[in-house]
């Protein structure tokens, strides 16, 4: 069956005319009774009489009859929803983000929504967590990643993520599988931002320390790791940004555990785009999650070079 002879199939019966019928569908006498003849013919029953007067649907006819009818109403509505779609795959998407989410959560959640969304045009920026604020306070931006998302925000949270304590193999930490920030914050310290306002200064600021020697400061994470590695002093460093290979250093887990959440918002300078809804509801319905707060810390995975040199961790 095909699109004709559902089409010829209502409009007889709305009709009551096989010349009626023809001229509502826009075609020839001839060709609307072929398709009904086919239609019957492919079917194997009879779905209409003809008569003088006109054309009557046969029992079997009237039974088929809604289901035609849905067929056409399926039919449109997947030309509605192309016409939809054809509407939102044009123009270009902004979202702003700071470095570790890019390195971490967003890329699977936009190479999903670029195969789901072709022709819309994603540009991703990066900055740090403070101008992600302004851009979409300015509505510079249509999507922004906010870190810690206060509730009024109404940002979807994409992931979380563990904080971690990282210190030098030799450290009288080195056999803590946990560690308090009132221990660390005593300690020599190598202090990395990411690129963000929310670091070991500010947690500890939180709980009302101070980091009280505070060797180096540097933006990036895989810095601090190698300065901690050197001996520099200790430093508190988030799960996703741990380094595959846990040589020269030791992790634990601070006491109590704490985390960052990453949100998704739209800008509240304007009303979200309809590519900015689509790309939020894809990351409501498919949440992306860092290994924490179930992370396996690195440092119990130990050569056995290491192990011999008394360095494995315990419970303390």
């Amino acid at each position: 069956m095909n699109l004709t002879q559902l089409r010829s199939l209502v409009a007889v019966a709305e009709t009551g005319s096989i010349t009626a019928a023809a001229a509502a569908i826009g075609v020839t006498q001839s060709a609307l009774s072929q398709a009904l003849a086919g239609f019957e013919a492919a079917l194997g029953v009879q779905l209409l009489v003809r008569e003088r007067q006109g054309a009557t649907l046969t029992a079997f006819g009237e039974a088929a009859l809604p289901h035609a009818r849905a067929a056409l109403d399926h039919i449109a509505a997947i030309g509605r929803d192309a016409a939809t779609a054809a509407g939102t795959e044009g123009g270009s998407l902004r979202i702003a983000a700071f470095p570790s989410v890019f390195a971490t959560v967003l890329p699977s959640l936009l190479r999903r929504f670029r195969i789901l969304h072709p022709g819309i045009n994603l540009i991703a920026l990066e900055t740090d967590d403070r101008e992600v604020e302004v851009w979409l306070a300015e509505g510079a931006i249509d999507l922004g990643v906010l870190l810690n998302p206060a509730p009024d925000r109404n940002a979807v949270e994409i992931g979380q993520d563990e904080w971690i304590a990282v210190m030098p193999a030799g450290h009288r930490f080195a056999r803590r599988t946990s560690v308090s920030l009132t221990d660390l914050v005593a300690e020599p310290f190598v202090l990395a931002t990411g690129g963000c306002h929310l670091h070991a200064r500010s947690l500890a600021s939180a709980a009302d320390l101070v980091l009280a020697d505070v060797r180096i400061e540097v933006r990036d994470w895989a810095s601090a790791v190698a300065l901690i590695r050197e001996g520099t002093g200790v430093g508190i460093i988030p799960a996703s940004a741990l380094p595959d290979s846990a040589r020269g250093i030791r992790m634990a887990r601070l006491s109590p555990p704490q985390v960052r959440r990453f949100g998704m918002a739209a800008s509240p300078a304007r009303a979200p785009s309809r590519a900015a809804t689509l790309l939020l509801d894809l990351a409501g319905r498919h949440p992306i999650r860092s290994s924490s707060p179930d992370i396996a810390v690195p440092a119990l995975s130990r050569t056995p070079q290491e192990s011999d040199q008394g360095t494995e961790i315990s419970e303390t």
